[in-house]
């Protein structure tokens, strides 16, 4: 048994979005119902997912929630890279924006020093690395809980942002289409991405390079929605020109 693209490219969604129905991952791989069944079943066998009828979800989920971790910590030295790029672009005085997501907990992890500054953000585990902050004016949304993004989504989270405006939204994704549009496990997410988009004067992508080429269920749209790319070191020559086709422009750090 092995994980070839596919099966890898399915356990990163669910590992976003903590489940996955067969028809949708179907629709979204292009293939039968009968070959998802069989690589849900591989998943199984090796571990990472448990099947339920018509569909899966993450095995083991309840023990990252209750230790407030984020479940997907994959690439994790290219997220941190990306998070200390991102944190130049933060100043003293911002109102900001942290979207959810593993690349985004690691800029909250280097903002505990700030003295004067505003996050709003729909990720519990953010609030907790911010929360005893005195100088960070902190506001969290409502919404639907979850689990492996330990994230708040839905309407009632988008609701939370009507009328509000930041300087800088860092906006996460779960993958980056072939031709570069933004793309998310679950249409409740859309919603929430587009009033955080809508609330900023500038948006920040960050996105580790792995996630370009990946393509989830939902779909937000072009990468032109947002000002800028921060990305990892490893991005290819060619993802870098298609972005730039985009007229978005793109930043990266060389890891120290």
């Amino acid at each position: 048994m092995t994980l070839n693209r596919r099966r890898i490219k399915i356990l990163d969604l669910i590992r976003e979005d903590g489940h996955a129905k067969v028809h949708e991952l179907s629709k979204i791989f292009k293939v039968t119902d009968v070959t998802i069944r069989q690589d849900l079943e591989i998943l199984e066998d090796m571990g990472y997912i448990q099947r339920e009828h018509g569909g899966a979800f993450l095995k083991d989920i309840g023990s990252f929630v209750k230790s407030g971790q984020v479940f997907n910590q994959t690439h994790i030295e290219a997220k941190r890279e990306i998070a200390r790029k991102a944190v130049t672009f933060i100043n003293e005085g911002d109102s900001i924006i942290l979207d959810s997501g593993s690349t985004t907990t690691e800029i909250a992890k280097l903002l505990t020093n700030f003295k004067e500054l505003t996050v709003i953000t729909n990720a519990l585990n953010i609030a907790l690395i911010l929360g005893e902050n005195h100088g960070i004016n902190l506001i969290v949304t409502g919404g639907e809980f979850k689990a492996p993004t330990l994230s708040l989504t839905g309407k009632m989270a988008a609701d939370a942002l009507k009328n509000v405006h930041v300087n800088k939204l860092f906006l996460a994704t779960a993958g980056i289409s072939s031709d570069m549009r933004l793309t998310y496990p679950g249409l409740s997410d859309l919603m929430v991405k587009t009033a955080m988009i809508k609330s900023a004067d500038k948006v920040y992508l960050v996105a580790d390079s792995s996630k370009i080429g990946i393509s989830a269920f939902a779909n937000l749209g072009f990468i032109s929605l947002v000002d800028a790319v921060i990305t990892d070191a490893n991005i290819s020559n060619e993802h870098l020109k298609k972005i730039k086709e985009q007229n978005v422009d793109i930043y990266y750090s060389v890891t120290s």
